[in-house]
């Protein structure tokens, strides 16, 4: 059953290209029969949030709520919900919904359905109706097959980054099946880059941080890498060439690939998850002559994040936030652009 009654949220967005995120009133619908209601807590800042407010993607439409690191408490729910009560703790990521026939969607890798899934914001959604709008609001409408348990021991600010940045580098390290005493190697320490850290040495994997400078050594010790490799230093870059299992590379723009190529053993694999562009030139030479792989990855199915929620809570791993009032968005915003957060700003929403 699809309701057709609506109700006013407030909330936070663009109202025009590029514009600067003010207060605004949504609609959001009742619940359906399947749907839960959340009374949204925090909200992360993801740096996707940024382009599409700019539609550096060609696709956003306006107003834009933005916001798919979403975690809250359950307000309401349909008659026929089993999954979740009033008063649950749940979370929300970058996907509300799927196809659910397709052979990525019965392979529980929602985020590839075959016939397009339908993203928290920005998103036709085909069964309502309606553009969809994110986290930076009061409450958010969503079926209980996309909607996530959050562990009771986890500080509830602090996981909202999880539900894209976690599952983004917990995905490829699970499906290139990182083992314990593997040597891992994480380009970049933004966002993305410290959870890659935090995730690959709690499963046992030797860690090394591979970044441009030493500005960021005692922060990648401080999460528990190993060691920091300079990239730019040829004669330490050389040395490393051939010796790591698996490099997850989460550089967030176009950059030369080669040098981190050359450093895998053979038959590895270097896997992108930051950069939504185009990357330089590949020289054939480096996969060829060690039979290496580099490959991409999104983000998990629901399936998969459930399972990084709950070995987060096995393990007491949150993201490093700061956390923010509504009122400071824009000046987040200039913030991340200068890399001047670590590692992630979240919205408080009850404020």
């Amino acid at each position: 059953m699809i309701s057709d009654n609506k109700s006013n949220v407030l909330a936070y967005g663009a109202k025009s290209l590029k514009g600067k995120i003010e207060e605004l009133s949504i609609l959001r619908r009742d619940c359906d029969t399947h749907d839960i209601e959340i009374e949204i807590d925090y909200c992360g800042i993801c740096h996707s949030d940024i382009h599409m407010v700019n539609n550096d993607w060609g696709f956003s439409t306006y107003p834009l709520v933005p916001g798919h690191e979403i975690v809250g408490h359950v307000s309401k729910v349909g008659p026929d919900v089993t999954k979740f009560k009033v008063g649950d703790c749940v979370g929300v990521g970058c996907l509300v919904d799927s196809c659910g026939d397709c052979g990525a969607c019965r392979d529980h890798e929602e985020p590839y359905c075959e016939k397009g899934g339908t993203w928290t914001y920005g998103s036709f959604d085909k069964k309502h109706d309606e553009i969809t709008y994110g986290g930076y609001s009061k409450k958010i409408v969503v079926s209980e097959n996309f909607v996530l348990k959050i562990p009771s021991n986890l500080d509830l600010g602090a996981v909202a980054p999880l539900l894209c940045a976690g599952v983004t580098t917990w995905s490829p390290l699970k499906h290139w099946n990182i083992q314990k005493n593997d040597l891992v190697g994480v380009v970049g320490l933004g966002g993305l880059g410290h959870m890659g850290v935090k995730f690959a040495k709690a499963m046992g994997a030797k860690v090394v941080v591979i970044s441009r400078t030493l500005g960021k050594k005692e922060a990648a010790l401080e999460l528990g890498a190993d060691e920091i490799l300079i990239s730019t230093d040829l004669e330490e870059m050389k040395k490393h060439e051939n010796k790591f299992d698996f490099i997850l590379n989460t550089v967030p723009h176009k950059h030369d690939v080669n040098p981190y190529l050359a450093l895998l053993k053979r038959n590895k694999t270097m896997v992108v998850v930051g950069a939504i562009d185009f990357l330089e030139e590949i020289h054939g030479g480096i996969l060829i002559n060690g039979r290496k792989s580099i490959a991409g990855s999104l983000i998990g199915g629901i399936k998969e994040t459930q399972e990084m929620l709950d070995f987060c809570g096995q393990h007491k791993i949150t993201s490093m936030v700061e956390v923010i009032g509504p009122n400071q968005i824009n000046e987040a915003y200039k913030r991340m652009q200068n890399s001047d957060v670590k590692y992630r700003f979240v919205i408080d929403m009850k404020k």
